[in-house]
């Protein structure tokens, strides 16, 4: 069934981060600290490893440069926190606002980027193969639950976004696997790429607006048509 590694993808970061807000109850502060910023140095290594990858450097510099013009000018970011902080104030009972935004944000990246999210959907929309989705279900799953037990329950709702994201390249597979095959390992690789201000953030090193960023992933499938 085409489609089916996405769902059990998410499945997987709504089980694994529903475990992670139980095992939030005992765990203290200072074990919480320490888990993110381990946490945080395994998503920095992830997107490095991902982001070398990259066979062509210059479409991976070009969809960086014009995805954080085209962000920043829509204001994409701030209209993500918005919608986060809205979902916060409707959903989360007032003790565990705090951290919402950052967890969704965090999650929805981490899970969205690098070169499993693509390739793995367009394998699954062109011949239904759900093994790289699979795999990719059982990280997902782990990290939701640590994410979860550190920044609480907006890492649940980044199966959203992951759906979303995955569903579409799925369709895009079905439709025409071997044009988008030819840009997935750029689009990977620049995905992994924004990791490292995901791991940074975490870390409480810088305060990128990553979201921003996300238009650069989709770019590398008009650059590799000429570059």
């Amino acid at each position: 069934m085409k489609g089916l590694g996405t769902l059990v993808n998410a499945a997987a970061i709504l089980a694994g981060g529903s475990l992670g807000l139980v095992l939030h109850t005992g765990i203290s502060p200072r074990l919480h600290e320490r888990v993110m910023e381990a946490l945080a140095l395994g998503v920095i290594l992830i997107g490095l490893s991902g982001a070398l990858q990259s066979q062509k450097i210059l479409v991976l510099i070009l969809s960086l440069a014009v995805g954080a013009a085209i962000g920043a000018l829509l204001r994409i970011d701030d209209g993500f926190v918005g919608l986060a902080n809205g979902l916060s104030a409707k959903l989360v009972p007032a003790d565990k606002k705090e951290g919402f935004a950052a967890g969704l944000i965090s999650a929805t990246v981490l899970f969205c980027s690098g070169a499993m999210a693509v390739t793995g959907a367009l394998q699954d929309g062109f011949s239904a193969d759900h093994g790289i989705l699979f795999a990719k279900s059982l990280i997902d799953g782990i990290s939701a639950m640590l994410m979860a037990s550190a920044l609480g329950p907006g890492v649940l709702l980044s199966a959203v976004p992951v759906l979303l994201y995955q569903g579409l390249f799925t369709v895009l597979g079905a439709l025409s696997a071997d044009f988008f095959s030819a840009s997935a390992v750029e689009m990977g690789a620049v995905g992994s790429l924004l990791l490292l201000p995901i791991g940074l953030n975490m870390l409480k090193i810088t305060h990128i607006k990553v979201m921003d960023l996300l238009p650069a992933i989709f770019l590398p499938i008009l650059f590799c048509l000429f570059l």
